[in-house]
């Protein structure tokens, strides 16, 4: 017990306070009726962009898949381990989400070490590998915007690597024909971690606007 983190054993004492020891019936009508998410969300791993706190939802609003970059990759033909393909499928086909939100942020991790390096440098590399998904997203960044600061460039990236994954889903059939139906709703979303702001890219002006 003294090697786990005193801080999450406290939370969770709180957690169970709030929804455990009182009459609020949200877990219960969670357990009863399963979980009916209308929204998912594919978000980054970087602890400063929870989706459940940026957006301030209750449990069971969303259905969260975060990888490194919040990156969705293509349809693959081959066999594999593809959890967020996996996770994808599962929210469409089974759960039948209404809305995909691919919520990228500023000060990425993962996008600025693909700018600094100019692309990837280390393919024994896991991350690298993962990061070659938006490989295209940075080089037309650096073809637009040669003379840029590394801050913009790198802005414009995390921008960018959002439209990518946005294109990826609809490389999947069953997502295509949902959107096509009117379904289903792509969304790609900016969350400005300086300013507070978040941000949605709008296909009539091509260009992220305040929400």
């Amino acid at each position: 017990m003294n090697t786990i983190p005193r801080k999450l054993l406290e939370g969770f004492q709180r957690f169970r306070e709030r929804h455990f020891k009182s009459d609020d019936s949200l877990y219960q009508q969670l357990v009863t009726e399963g979980q009916t998410p209308r929204t998912m969300v594919v978000a980054c791993c970087d602890s400063r962009v929870d989706p459940a706190l940026v957006l301030d939802c209750e449990p069971g609003d969303l259905f969260v898949i975060r990888n490194v970059a919040n990156l969705v990759p293509p349809i693959e033909g081959r066999a594999g381990h593809h959890g967020t393909t996996a996770a994808i499928e599962y929210g469409v086909r089974n759960l039948c989400v209404e809305h995909i939100i691919v919520l990228g942020h500023a000060h990425c991790g993962g996008i600025g070490a693909l700018v600094r390096s100019g692309g990837v440098s280390n393919p024994g590399s896991f991350i690298d590998d993962w990061m070659c998904l938006v490989e295209s997203a940075r080089r037309s960044v650096m073809a637009e915007m040669p003379n840029a600061s590394l801050k913009e460039q790198t802005r414009a990236c995390e921008q960018r690597a959002i439209l990518v994954s946005l294109e990826n889903l609809m490389t999947f059939s069953w997502v295509r024909e949902r959107v096509e139906a009117g379904k289903l709703r792509l969304h790609g979303w900016y969350f400005d971690i300086e300013n507070g702001q978040l941000l949605r890219y709008d296909e009539a002006v091509r260009d992220y606007i305040a929400l």
